[in-house]
């Protein structure tokens, strides 16, 4: 049984504050215990205007990694880059935020091996992995498709594969690289942040189905240990 906590907003200006509010304490707790913190952070558009409030907390960010749950097999200079808007807002702050990618890689198997190997650096577990809902069920960048498998079933050390969605949507026609589920239900925090009814309901139908979802979300949190926080808006 999945364990989740709602929380519901009546509208955007309070899930930014709010979410910015959280995220800031996780990090600050983690100063605190370790001092030092990693947390994993989606790309896409939801989140930016929450990371834009985040960056203004007076925090040592300079104690502060980064990584994306997941990132599109593109050029840090493509639009397209899920760690390069993270570094926009993040890197003048003082936080080190680490791309993934590497452009060498021959195909994206390779360069889901290759992000691994760079994650494989990093002090684990991450003190906060946020993941974010997409309209056909995927998060991070954990797709329906011939690739689902090994994003799903990755051995526990396996921190990044390469995946390619299918279909690819249209938005961003790319293969990707992602956090397995085993590396996102090893964080010592894990949120979804989203809006909309319609990815509410979505999301709603994937935790009521668990392990035997059709949803990628509802088969990557069936596993979960740790409560999930859901942060929901409009």
């Amino acid at each position: 049984m999945i364990e989740a906590e709602w929380w519901d907003y009546e509208d955007s200006s309070e899930l930014i504050e709010a979410v910015a509010g959280d995220v800031g304490f996780i990090i600050e707790s983690a100063l605190d215990a370790r001092g030092s913190c990693l947390i994993a952070l989606p790309g896409g558009q939801t989140p930016l205007p929450i990371y834009e409030k985040l960056a203004k907390a007076k925090l040592d960010w300079k104690k502060v990694t980064i990584i994306p749950t997941d990132e599109r097999i593109v050029a840090m200079t493509d639009p397209l880059s899920n760690a390069a808007s993270i570094a926009r807002i993040f890197l003048p702050k003082g936080a080190r935020v680490i791309p993934v990618i590497s452009e060498k890689a021959p195909d994206y198997k390779s360069a889901g091996v290759a992000a691994d190997a760079r994650l494989q650096d990093f002090p684990w577990p991450p003190d906060l992995v946020w993941l974010g809902v997409g309209t056909d069920g995927h998060t991070a960048s954990i797709f329906a498709g011939p690739d689902l498998d090994d994003a799903l079933n990755a051995p526990k050390g396996r921190r990044m594969v390469g995946v390619m969605p299918d279909p690819l949507p249209p938005e961003a026609p790319v293969a990707r690289v992602t956090l397995t589920k085993n590396a996102i239900l090893s964080a010592r925090t894990l949120m979804l942040v989203l809006t909309g009814k319609e990815k509410k309901k979505l999301l709603e139908k994937a935790i009521k189905e668990g392990a035997g979802s059709s949803l990628p979300v509802g088969r990557v949190l069936a596993d979960a240990e740790q409560a999930i926080d859901i942060h929901w808006s409009a």
